[in-house]
């Protein structure tokens, strides 16, 4: 997510659904309080999770 990549990407890379990618990044926006992709990967960044 964090490379830019979108669901289809990721899912492909990981042999995972779009789906199942699309769920596990909403549990991230969810944890992280972030509303999008890029407010999560400056939250991986700040918290040294990159």
């Amino acid at each position: 997510m964090a490379r830019g990549r979108n669901n289809g990407e990721i899912a492909a890379e990981l042999f995972l659904s779009a789906n199942t990618v699309k769920t596990h990044i909403n549990r991230v926006f969810a944890k992280t309080g972030s509303r999008d992709r890029a407010a999560a990967a400056l939250y991986a960044r700040q918290h040294g999770l990159d």
